[in-house]
């Protein structure tokens, strides 16, 4: 039976992070601190991880770890035996990242690493998952419609094929190894700590400078999720019932062109429409077009979906970065 998910769920749990500086990575080690969990913080690089958890209020146990070597996690795991696994590391979000022999022992062979690491140091009291791992909606690919998990997939990017990949590991790796692991497939997700470069942060440095930004024609349908919804719903399947390597999407079932994302934060950010340079940049070929996406399995698995609309979304995460600037400003 699925368990309910509370406020304390994770309360004294032992709970390992991996890529916990990343973009969501440090959404969940927050809603994870918050809980109260035995947090265990994998990272690339210690120093600038520190600052992203002072500014994000995060505390637990950092480990520098090279997670280009998959092969670490198993004596990692030996000292640590987490309860349970949060995999958000990845490589290939940043389109500088393009190198397909990292990609594939990143996103494909780390989630195999896990599986079999889970597998030998499982904590037998802890009754949730043991491994939450986060796959991408480009691993659907140009299949089209509603995207179920079931799907057959055909990827067309580096990024999607090497994350597939590591999809489908989890899914013989599991079963085969009684491991309760789910796959979550994260669609078009938003807020603060996005990567310079990216939609939001984009819009958010147009409105600091008053700058004109280029855009697409913006016709492109996306589920835009907010990230601190993401975490919750990462948190939520980790205490879920799901079957060994099941796969989930995670997003919120409503599809927005990006010109009506762009309109709605530019209303918020006071961006004057002439700015917005629609039709400057050409449409990226690997836009998927889908309708939008079903969410029966989570809704089974968790009762819940995320509920923020894009203009609250962007607000909070106008309130956040305004909150993680005057702490800087108090700090100085």
């Amino acid at each position: 039976m699925t368990q309910e998910f509370h406020d304390d769920s994770y309360r004294g749990i032992r709970v390992a992070v991996l890529g916990a500086a990343g973009f969501i990575g440090r959404w969940v080690a927050r809603s994870l601190f918050e809980q109260r969990a035995h947090l265990y913080l994998i990272v690339r690089d210690r120093a600038s991880a520190e600052k992203i958890f002072s500014e994000y209020s995060i505390r637990g146990e950092i480990i520098e770890l090279d997670l280009e070597q998959p092969e670490s996690v198993s004596g990692l795991f030996e000292k640590i035996r987490p309860s349970i696994t949060f995999n958000l590391a990845g490589y290939g979000v940043d389109r500088s990242e393009c190198d397909e022999e990292t990609a594939y022992r990143v996103n494909a062979d780390l989630p195999q690493a896990l599986c079999e690491a889970v597998a030998a140091k499982r904590d037998p009291k802890w009754p949730g998952q043991q491994l939450i791992h986060t796959g991408s909606a480009l691993e659907y690919g140009e299949i089209g419609g509603d995207l179920a998990e079931d799907s057959t997939p055909n990827p067309t990017t580096l990024y999607g094929k090497s994350k597939l990949a590591g999809t489908l590991a989890l899914l013989r790796c599991c079963p085969a190894k009684r491991v309760r692991g789910v796959t979550a497939r994260l669609f078009t997700v938003y807020g603060p700590g996005e990567h310079t470069g990216r939609l939001l942060p984009s819009l958010l440095d147009a409105a600091r400078t008053g700058q004109s930004l280029p855009l697409t024609e913006g016709r492109q349908l996306r589920d835009f999720t907010y990230v601190a919804e993401v975490a919750e719903g990462l948190l939520r399947l980790g205490v879920s019932d799901a079957a060994p390597g099941e796969i989930v999407n995670l997003a919120t079932g409503r599809l927005t062109t990006v010109r009506q994302f762009i309109e709605l934060a530019a209303d918020i950010l006071n961006i004057p429409a002439g700015n917005l340079l629609f039709g400057a940049l050409p449409t990226r070929v690997e836009e998927m077009n889908h309708d939008p996406v079903t969410l029966e399995r989570i809704r089974r698995l968790t009762s819940w979906t995320p509920p923020t609309n894009i203009s609250s979304g962007i607000r909070h995460a106008l309130a956040f970065e305004s909150e993680i600037t005057s702490q800087g400003i108090d700090n100085s």
